[in-house]
């Protein structure tokens, strides 16, 4: 049993990271825009973002070092991930905010029903997008 579990921790280490920090991620956007929304008078969208900008800077940094492993050491290599990884996650937002505009604005939804939601998506799109960005091989 042990060397099942181990086997198939080794095989899916990667997948397993990103649940693991996909989900902190998570957890910063969400206690971020719930302490925003309902403790400040910013306008939800407002709120949101700054959600966002924190949960993106904590992912890049978990992402490169933890799920990907991604061990570039130039400047320009360093510069080609962030400006991707800010570029596809500047993606996400958009289509994150599209949602919570649709869900809270025009479906009149609560808030925290709509952001549960909108971060399924978002992480999904999230980990295809990260694929892309992060590889342990420098491309030539």
């Amino acid at each position: 049993m042990i060397k099942t579990l181990t086997a198939l921790s080794q095989k899916y280490h990667e997948q397993l990271m990103y649940l693991i920090f996909g989900i902190l991620t998570t957890l910063v956007n969400m206690v971020v825009f719930f302490g925003l929304d309902h403790y400040t008078n910013l306008n939800y969208l407002i709120s949101n973002t700054i959600a966002w900008l924190l949960s993106v800077l904590f992912a890049f940094f978990t992402n490169k070092t933890w799920v990907f492993q991604s061990k570039y050491t130039t400047c320009k290599d360093f510069s080609r991930e962030i400006a991707s990884f800010f570029f596809f996650r500047g993606i996400s937002f958009v289509m994150d905010t599209a949602i919570m505009f649709i869900g809270i604005s025009l479906l009149v939804l609560p808030n925290m029903i709509v952001k549960v939601l909108d971060q399924i998506i978002v992480i999904l799109a999230n980990y295809v997008f990260s694929k892309w960005i992060f590889k342990n091989t420098p491309e030539d």
